[in-house]
């Protein structure tokens, strides 16, 4: 169900992020390489625009009082959490698979060869950035709303939520194109930092969502 509405209430995001990554992939697969090693780093930076849809129904639910029927029927605010990130890392799933099937077709049709650098850039660096950075979006997103204030309106963080998804990969590309001679070191070592934080950040849903604030404002 909440991917279903994600879909419906995420539909332009997606739609944008769709777009953007098939167009600038495909222009990466026509060059060759630099699909290989830029485009590999410059997708996860379109593809989190996709995944905002779960925070979106988060969002919509708090402020009509959804959420408090659902903990009132015993729902926890850990699996609230855990059906909306499934939501988010659903659509940037179709985005990366949009993305990498646009370049990898342009780099074949271009002539290219396929060698296996290019699935270990994608499945070493693609992927689990796009995912990691997509599930920290979500939760901050998620946590955020929850401490905020519900009334529509105010303290909302969901127009902030892409920007907040294109840092961590705007981050990294610039470290890698700075440091090209440890890319393989910062690339990785980037990845491992994300997942220490999403994973600090879910060992503390607890106290950062705690059920009472999933109540409505009426």
């Amino acid at each position: 169900m909440t991917i279903r509405r994600s879909f419906v209430v995420g539909r332009l995001s997606l739609i944008i992020g769709c777009a953007m990554v098939m167009f600038y992939s495909a222009a990466f697969g026509v060059t060759g390489t630099l699909f290989v090693t830029l485009g590999a780093l410059i997708l996860p930076i379109f593809a989190v625009t996709g995944g905002v849809g779960g925070a979106l129904v988060f969002a919509n639910d708090r402020m009509k009082g959804v959420l408090e029927y659902l903990v009132a029927y015993g729902i926890s605010p850990r699996q609230i959490l855990r059906n909306t990130l499934i939501a988010g890392l659903v659509q940037v799933s179709l985005v990366v698979l949009l993305g990498v099937s646009a370049g990898t077709a342009t780099y074949l049709a271009s002539g290219h060869a396929l060698t296996l650098a290019l699935p270990e850039a994608l499945l070493a660096y693609t992927l689990p950035m796009s995912y990691l950075t997509v599930t920290l979006m979500t939760v901050l997103g998620v946590f955020w709303t929850s401490l905020a204030s519900p009334r529509s309106g105010m303290n909302s963080p969901l127009g902030v939520l892409p920007l907040i998804g294109v840092v961590p990969p705007t981050i990294v590309l610039v470290l890698v194109e700075a440091l090209r001679a440890y890319a393989v070191p910062v690339l990785l070592g980037s990845e491992l930092v994300l997942a220490l934080l999403v994973l600090g950040l879910l060992f503390r849903t607890d106290r950062l969502m705690p059920p009472v604030r999933l109540l409505s404002s009426a």
